[in-house]
């Protein structure tokens, strides 16, 4: 069974920054697809960014965010900049073994962590 766990979340100012991570534990994390999603009230969840074989990115955070991997802390980071009020959400964290699918497909991840909040203030 894989863990995953979020961190970094908070509140922060229209304009401002914020970095999340996410560990996943398992001896293959460096195979993982690892992706972030997030989901506002009355919203459903979706996709922001994804890393595998290469970066995915959702057209709302394109130019705004970064994901990276750091595969020997078995983390992946989600850099987000210049936030907006539209940007508040929950932040989950979602792991998969297989490639070849949408990163959007949340029912093809295989784990996922238990979300943090991040709070943008106008």
């Amino acid at each position: 069974q894989v863990q995953v766990v979020e961190s970094g979340g908070g509140l922060v100012q229209a304009g401002g920054s914020l970095r999340l991570s996410c560990t996943a534990s398992g001896r293959t994390f460096s195979s993982y697809f690892m992706a972030w999603f997030r989901q506002a009230p009355g919203k459903e969840r979706e996709f922001v960014a994804g890393i595998g074989w290469s970066v995915s990115y959702a057209d709302s955070v394109k130019g705004r965010v970064t994901i990276s991997r750091d595969n020997a802390k078995k983390t992946v980071y989600l850099q987000m900049n210049t936030l907006k009020p539209e940007d508040t959400a929950v932040y989950y964290c979602a792991a998969r073994m297989n490639g070849g699918i949408r990163w959007s497909d949340t029912s093809r991840y295989d784990y996922w962590g238990q979300g943090t909040q991040v709070t943008v203030s106008s």
